[in-house]
């Protein structure tokens, strides 16, 4: 579990830094809007609830049924809240089949669809409309499902 998570977190660091260095090298040419920030982290556990309620007492975790709901401003001078979200799943969840599944947050996620799928990125699934958002399923060049959501803030 350690082992992931250290995995995970240098995984968020290098697509932080990542998509830190490419807005400032391309802020003068438009593109498209793709991922604008990480909407949740889901991971499989052995005794989700445990866990969660591990997380709660131990860490200070404010949970919910669904784990736990992190919210942050979109700019330091903005009144617009988002969201991530902070999942464990029961370790023989079939949702993802790896240890550990990113959510990223993405703006008009249909056109994205659209191009990613000229770009010949196997989309998983249908666009799947909630009332918190719409939600497709992407997988990456080594085989990792990836939730895209475009949340209703």
């Amino acid at each position: 579990m350690k082992r992931t998570l250290i995995l995970f977190s240098a995984l968020v660091m290098t697509f932080c830094l990542g998509y830190a260095f490419n807005s400032k090298v391309n802020n003068n040419t438009y593109q498209m809007k793709r991922v604008t920030g990480i909407g949740g982290v889901f991971f499989k556990s052995k005794e989700p609830k445990k866990l969660t309620e591990w997380y709660e007492r131990h860490l200070g975790l404010k949970t919910n049924p669904y784990g736990a709901t992190f919210e942050w401003y979109e700019t330091p001078d903005s009144n617009s809240k988002a969201q991530t979200q902070w999942t464990p799943f029961a370790e023989n969840s079939r949702y993802f089949d790896k240890e550990f599944m990113i959510n990223y947050r993405v703006e008009n996620l249909e056109s994205l669809v659209v191009e990613l799928k000229k770009e010949g990125v196997k989309v998983l699934d249908e666009v799947e409309t909630y009332d918190y958002g719409k939600f497709v399923h992407i997988e990456d060049l080594e085989g990792n499902k990836i939730e895209l959501w475009e949340p209703v803030d």
